[in-house]
């Protein structure tokens, strides 16, 4: 569970029949504090990847831009891979499986209606639809 603030516009794409999977940083702040003897303790801020399939994708390339407070659901997925030159790189992704946007929704008579929360299953259109990611 992570809750924090998006650190770039999501990387929308879509893959096999039109699966859609969005991509993009999180940063959660962990607060500094003064300890008993005086010692100032700064602010620490880690950076998330995040990843998303189907229709929580969808949402975010509709409604979540750079800045966006969300709240992040999902499991922890390590993946090694080596680039052109051989070298080796560990990476370290958050496949969100619930979200839920923090942002305050645009004022009333705005054109663009935001959805507060997208869990796994979202209705649309009477009918249900789930987020499975491809495992």
């Amino acid at each position: 569970m992570l809750i924090g603030n998006v650190g770039k516009d999501p990387d929308v794409r879509y893959v096999d029949k039109g699966v859609a999977v969005a991509r993009f940083p999180l940063a959660t702040t962990e607060r500094g504090y003064v300890l008993q003897n005086g010692t100032q303790v700064p602010d620490r801020t880690d950076w998330h990847n995040v990843v998303l399939w189907r229709r929580l994708a969808e949402i975010v390339e509709k409604y979540v831009h750079k800045g966006d407070k969300l709240y992040i659901e999902g499991r922890i997925r390590y993946t090694t891979y080596d680039d052109r030159q051989g070298v080796r790189h560990n990476m370290t992704e958050i496949w969100a499986e619930n979200m839920e946007m923090l942002t305050p929704k645009p004022r009333a008579g705005s054109s663009t209606e935001m959805p507060v929360a997208a869990k796994g299953a979202v209705e649309v259109g009477g009918k249900t639809e789930g987020n499975q990611a491809p495992f």
